[in-house]
């Protein structure tokens, strides 16, 4: 194996190379036996020139002037193994000075420094604005494909999983004060506003939070000082002051929190805290983008929510997303699997059964094997939509005492006075306008959907195949569930640097091998 010597101390402006001499104190060459066999570091530090090579970073460099950067090969180095072990920048830089698997990893002599931590910020900052953020999750997913492991897998999962924000969730004082504060801050135009300056001093502001009056007061209090600097700011900005992105956007966050949790009190001017939650609603003023996320009604977190598809039988992720943790699965699945191939079978619980979802699967040829959303009567253990006889090609609906009814325009199916006299009344609605039938626009889909759970051939492949990805999941959060970062666009590009590392890890287990090609001798 080739050791490589690289100059780790300059960031500037040009992409640096790993220049292949070998090192008196190489660490692979000098502690290989100390790098576990089989592991990702001893992998990278036989292979990590051919997973990465100059090229594929040479669009995050275009200038040639300037000192050379830290080699590309290096970099993408440190981001996997950061990601595998869950690491901070301080903490990766740590492990590359002080580690020897690291070093061999990274092709580093003993007695090499690392580079600042800031470096990690600089790449991760440049690889985010490219047209491809995400390539070195691309990198290992092409060995996937050379390697020739999903040969004939034709089955792809799909799931997601809540991952906890890098910032502590804030009440709607804590917002309000806390960006109060902050456009006073970026504005100094500001200034000149009249604003409770007592309400804003370091801690919590004076208030007796156990009396539902004075709370009401210092609510009242701060939403007033909060519309006072909104308008103020308009008010600049109408009179030709120009506001950048930073300030216009800590105004409109100043707006949105003290807007969203608020309602009228008792009183003309007066304010307190709503007894509901927005729609959508701002979380933390540190993290503006992280949202209340559920994956059930009774499992509660605050955060974001990452998107994998996987082949099922080998646990690899085939393509990865991560949004905001209140927005539904199917609003990333039509990407997850926006590559695969005509006739591919797509697994997934009812969290994708949307029958927009249906149909673009149905628009791509791919075959559904997707746990249908129980059917719930509109009187406990009455009748269902199934009860009920739709033919749309005659466009009509027949109950189940044989009354036939015209489908609407709008797509509804009226049974009025057909009620009044009904004897089954009871099993069928509570309505005094009678039972109405509102069909959704893929109502055959749907219903073709709930008809093939029932089948012994859906039942065997979502029972044994479905499951698997809860495997994939487990290898990702496994004492990664919390994210580093804020924002959906830094965290989305941190989860594939961690797909990535996962996938690397198990492409070692299937046994990945490279003698002139990558090949795997152990397939699942």
């Amino acid at each position: 194996m080739l050791a490589f010597r690289v100059g780790i101390e300059n960031t500037g402006g040009m992409q640096g190379s790993s220049v292949p001499d070998r090192e008196l104190l190489d660490a692979a060459a000098l502690c290989a036996h100390l790098v576990p066999e089989g592991s990702v570091y001893a992998f990278l530090a036989e292979h990590r020139l051919r997973l990465f090579p100059d090229d594929m970073f040479a669009d995050l460099f275009k200038s040639g002037r300037g000192r050379p950067s830290v080699p590309a090969d290096v970099i993408a180095t440190v981001m996997v193994l950061q990601a595998l072990e869950g690491l901070s920048d301080r903490e990766a830089v740590r492990q590359l000075e002080t580690n020897i698997a690291w070093k061999a990893a990274t092709g580093l002599a003993l007695t090499d420094e690392a580079f600042h931590s800031t470096v990690l910020v600089l790449w991760r900052n440049k690889l985010r604005k490219s047209e491809a953020p995400q390539r070195i999750f691309d990198a290992v997913r092409s060995v996937i494909t050379e390697s020739g492991v999903l040969a004939g897998k034709t089955r792809r999962a799909l799931d997601s999983t809540v991952l906890d924000d890098a910032v502590a969730r804030q009440d709607t004082i804590t917002m309000l004060t806390a960006q109060i504060r902050r456009v006073r801050k970026l504005i100094a135009e500001l200034g000149d506003v009249w604003v409770r300056e007592h309400n804003l001093e370091p801690g919590r502001p004076p208030c007796d939070f156990d009396d539902p009056a004075d709370r009401d007061r210092l609510v009242t209090e701060l939403v007033d000082d909060a519309n006072e600097l909104v308008w103020a700011a308009q008010d600049l900005t109408d009179n030709g002051l120009v506001l950048d992105e930073k300030q216009a956007d800590a105004v409109a966050l100043l707006a949105l929190v003290a807007g969203q949790d608020v309602e009228p009190g008792d009183g003309p001017g007066r304010w307190r805290i709503a007894q509901r939650v927005a729609a959508d609603r701002v979380i933390s003023t540190v993290d503006p983008e992280a949202r209340h996320a559920h994956k059930t009604r009774r499992a509660y977190r605050d955060g974001f929510k990452g998107h994998v598809a996987a082949e099922p039988e080998t646990g690899l992720i085939t393509a990865c997303d991560l949004g905001p943790g209140n927005v539904g699965d199917t609003d990333a699945a039509a990407g997850l699997i926006a590559d695969e191939p005509a006739g591919t079978e797509i697994l997934g619980d009812s969290g994708y059964s949307a029958g927009e979802f249906r149909a673009h699967l149905e628009d791509r040829d791919l075959r559904p094997v997707i746990k249908p959303q129980p059917l719930r009567p509109a009187v406990p253990g009455g009748f269902t939509l199934d009860d009920f006889i739709i033919d749309l090609v005659a466009g009509t609906v027949t109950c189940p005492e044989d009354i036939t009814v015209t489908i609407s325009g709008a797509g509804a199916a009226r049974f009025a006075r057909h009620c009044r006299t009904c004897p089954v009344r009871h099993l069928c609605t509570t309505a005094k306008a009678g039972r109405v039938i509102t069909l959704h626009p893929q109502h055959d889909l749907l219903a073709a959907a709930r008809r093939q759970a029932e089948t012994d051939d859906f039942d065997a492949i979502y029972r044994q195949q479905r499951p698997m990805i809860e495997r994939t999941l487990a290898w990702l959060t496994r004492k990664h569930r919390r994210l580093r970062y804020r924002g959906i666009e830094r965290n989305r590009l941190g989860w594939s640097h961690r797909c990535a590392a996962i996938n690397l890890q198990r492409l070692l287990a299937l046994g990945l091998t490279h003698d002139n090609e990558w090949t795997i001798t152990n397939p699942a």
